[in-house]
């Protein structure tokens, strides 16, 4: 309801005039009759009305730019945005993990100073600067990686599920999961950046916390290798506070990175929802924006069942 209230109560351009003046010379008539098709015509309070019958039946609406219902507009676009967040995820947690831990077992060592510093460096790189030094350094000046797009020109792939790299292994095409790989792998790393040295910080708190513990020096005073104490006693228990900020990010990564999307040219529902603001497109970002809380909302159920299984003395 504040995303309705706000796109209508800015003062911008109605979103018919916009798409009319695009579209050449058009009538009144035209246009009146456009906006009475999304009614647009109605009385502030009459459109709320309209919006919330139509959510209630599970209807996002449809397009006013695209002529398309909102929920098919959304699901064509979201398997790119979810191989996006995976790739993003899993790189982030790939650096964060080994760092965090190891940046706590060796605690004021040269290491954990300089990769502390490195995190905190990465907290502050906005995601727009990050993404576009990387495709000048990487694109541009090296040509190791593409810079916009999923897959390169010419390569056909028979989508499956929609994630390009889970299709191109499904029917056997490496050639597409090569190309896949390379125009996912910048996005993903410009992503996962901020998560990975936020991660990192979080794992080493815990650790740190976790080490200190009891049962952690009974562990090793029974002889048990370092290795055990610190996968099986410590990081198990340091995990609990790492994952609800890790489901946090991860809602944020299912919910559209709006930023990199736009700088990469990546079409998931992040570019999508940008288009749509610029357009004026209310219905689609209202239902973008609807979709955008129930991934949080999911994204913490699944935070809240994994404690469960981390923490047994935790239960549902």
């Amino acid at each position: 309801m504040a995303v309705f209230l706000f796109m209508r109560l800015t003062p911008a351009a109605d979103p018919v005039d916009l798409m009319m003046g695009e579209a050449g010379h058009v009538s009144q008539a035209e246009i009146e009759l456009l906006q009475q098709e999304f009614h647009l015509d109605k009385p502030l309070l009459t459109q709320l009305k309209y919006f919330l019958t139509d959510l209630a039946h599970f209807n996002l609406g449809m397009s006013i730019t695209k002529h398309m219902p909102v929920g098919q507009l959304i699901k064509e676009r979201l398997p790119a945005t979810v191989e996006l967040a995976a790739m993003s995820f899993v790189l982030a947690l790939l650096i964060a993990l080994p760092i965090g831990i190891l940046s706590a077992v060796k605690q004021n060592s040269v290491f954990d100073r300089l990769s502390m510093g490195f995190s905190f460096f990465g907290l502050s790189l906005p995601g727009f600067w990050l993404g576009i030094i990387l495709i000048l350094l990487f694109s541009v000046k090296l040509g190791w990686f593409p810079t916009a797009g999923r897959l390169d020109y010419g390569i056909k792939l028979q989508e499956i599920t929609g994630l390009y790299l889970l299709d191109s292994l499904l029917t056997r095409n490496p050639q597409a999961f090569v190309s896949a790989l390379r125009h996912l792998f910048l996005p993903a790393l410009t992503m996962g950046a901020t998560m990975s040295a936020t991660v990192a910080r979080m794992v080493r708190s815990s650790m740190l916390e976790v080490l200190r513990q009891d049962y952690v020096t009974l562990a090793r005073a029974k002889g048990l290798p370092e290795f055990m104490v610190i996968g099986r006693h410590a990081l198990r228990n340091a995990l609990i506070p790492t994952v609800t900020m890790v489901a946090i990010q991860a809602g944020g990564f299912l919910a559209g990175n709006m930023i990199v999307e736009t700088v990469f040219g990546w079409p998931g529902v992040g570019r999508l929802v940008v288009d749509a603001i610029l357009r004026r497109d209310f219905p689609l970002v209202q239902g973008a924006v609807m979709v955008f809380a129930f991934t949080f909302l999911l994204m913490n159920l699944i935070a809240d069942i994994l404690y469960t299984f981390i923490n047994p003395k935790i239960s549902l």
